[in-house]
């Protein structure tokens, strides 16, 4: 291996490692969020979390909303029991 080829490796090491670099650099600046405002608009969710409470380790109460109406969840111990609130959220 000549003085040339190993130069040549070394320059591409270097380059590929300032790419990287400035890729680093570039995401920290703009941010994740950069991406998402080149993405098509994502239409409204119909199902929602509107809050969680944990009961015990192995129970919880989740509140969810969906097609405007709110729905009580108890989740746990391999089952689900659900409550229709019948109410339009707020």
């Amino acid at each position: 291996m000549d003085f040339a080829s190993f130069a040549r490796a070394i320059f591409a090491l270097a380059v590929t490692l300032g790419l990287m670099g400035l890729c680093a650099v570039a995401l920290r600046r703009f941010g994740p969020g950069a991406l998402a405002r080149f993405a098509a608009p994502r239409k409204e969710r119909r199902l929602a979390v509107v809050e969680t409470l944990v009961l015990d380790p192995s129970r919880r109460l989740v509140l969810v909303s969906c097609d405007g109406k709110e729905r009580l969840l108890l989740l746990g111990e391999g089952q689900v029991v659900a409550a229709d609130l019948g109410k339009e959220p707020v």
